[in-house]
């Protein structure tokens, strides 16, 4: 999902005081390509130097009274329902692209642009459809056109009386410290706080 990220604002580069040695440089230092700006430069020596992987699972579950499990289901099954709320994290990220083909087999695709210039893009592949029931997919988040987690995710569409309960399952893959699962989560539930308010209206 198109959450906030743990490192979303840019990172302040700590410059490094001189030496005081004595005696001229063995050579000259050399030069930072101007054309890669700083924060690229950033992310990718962090990558090169650090790479990494965690994991983690959380579930969030939610009730909609006088709400149906098929209306529940349909506000996941097109970009007509999910743009009522699977849309940007605030009024600093714009959506540049967003296509979808909701089948078994079938991809999703989201992709934003922060006010910094920084790129994210949530690309999705959908392996289980069960119409008023249940989904399962997979999906990849990327960070100015590198990877930092892959994700699978479940989706559970179950009558509750007269409404329905939503749960929402997921298991992520966290690359190289640009993203955790506590991050994930939260940011996964300010989305899923936007389709109650969707479904309420």
């Amino acid at each position: 999902m198109p959450h906030r990220y743990r490192h979303a604002q840019p990172c302040r580069d700590v410059v490094q005081p001189a030496s005081g040695g004595v005696g001229p440089a063995s050579r000259p230092p050399r030069r930072t390509p101007q054309a890669l700006p700083r924060r690229r430069i950033k992310l990718t020596n962090q990558t090169e130097q650090n790479r990494s992987v965690s994991h983690g699972v959380f579930t969030i579950e939610r009730t909609y009274a006088d709400v149906r499990p098929q209306r529940v289901f349909d506000a996941f099954a097109s970009i007509e329902g999910k743009n009522g709320w699977f849309t940007a994290p605030n009024d600093n990220w714009d959506i540049v692209e967003r296509t979808m083909d909701f089948k078994v087999g079938g991809r999703e695709r989201l992709k934003g642009k922060w006010k910094t210039g920084m790129v994210t893009e949530f690309d999705a592949t959908y392996f289980d459809i069960i119409p008023g029931e249940r989904i399962v997919y997979t999906y990849e988040m990327h960070l100015d056109g590198r990877k930092i987690s892959v994700s699978l995710a479940t989706l559970e569409f179950k009558a509750s009386g007269a409404g329905t309960q939503l749960i929402m399952t997921e298991q992520g893959a966290f690359l190289d410290g640009f993203d955790d699962n506590g991050s994930r989560e939260r940011g996964s539930r300010e989305i899923i706080d936007k389709l109650s308010a969707y479904l309420q209206r």
